[in-house]
């Protein structure tokens, strides 16, 4: 768990980056949250206590206190994503349990204005890497509305194998919704899952046929 201690490590791959959450982030967190709000709210639990589409910023003030919490317990890794060096989502690896678990689950949102670019796939394949390779995490689990083809698709490219619905479990958008579970362990990617996926789509480049990007 000392490994945890604080804010993750900053991580880079071309243009897409991950960083640390900050409370200097509030405005910039703010206006793409408000303009991504149609984009957003399908897929994110209902929480009456944090309303993220509100325009006051304490709903984001109280998140971040609660992650950084969350992060000197050992409990989570809250990231900005980038690209270019600028804001264009988040992603968090949370619920982690310790012990014979060594377990997580991860969550992410992007910016609609940059979708279909491998942001978040690249991201996402960062932070695994990161979990596996440096935090010592065993296995990592993503929660998907069946719905959510794009949020599938980003997992999916990336090798996270389906185990199956879990029937009812978040509160989402005024009801309790369905989600599909994928997950990853450490064995799967005995290489790092960032080489595989930079490999993945230097392939299919080659082939003339890009990677469909998410």
């Amino acid at each position: 768990m000392d490994r945890l201690r604080g804010w993750p490590a900053t991580l880079n791959e071309g243009p897409v980056g991950l960083r640390p959450l900050r409370l200097a982030d509030v405005r910039v967190w703010r206006e793409t949250r408000l303009r991504n709000a149609d984009w957003l709210r399908p897929w994110e639990p209902s929480n009456p206590e944090t309303p993220l589409f509100r325009t006051g910023l304490g709903p984001y003030i109280s998140m971040v206190g609660t992650l950084r919490r969350e992060a000197r317990q050992g409990m989570a890794l809250p990231w900005v994503i980038t690209h270019s060096g600028r804001f264009a989502g988040q992603l968090t690896i949370g619920a982690i349990v310790w012990g014979s678990a060594r377990s997580a689950q991860v969550g992410y949102w992007i910016d609609g204005a940059l979708a279909g670019q491998g942001i978040t796939p690249t991201a996402l394949a960062m932070a695994v890497d990161h979990c596996f390779f440096t935090t010592g995490l065993h296995r990592l689990e993503a929660n998907i509305r069946p719905e959510n083809q794009a949020s599938r698709r980003v997992v999916e490219k990336l090798g996270f194998r389906e185990e199956g619905i879990r029937r009812r479990q978040l509160h989402i958008d005024g009801a309790w919704r369905d989600h599909i579970c994928y997950a990853l362990t450490v064995e799967d990617v005995p290489g790092g899952l960032l080489v595989q996926w930079r490999r993945a789509r230097e392939s299919a480049a080659r082939g003339g046929s890009p990677v469909e990007e998410v």
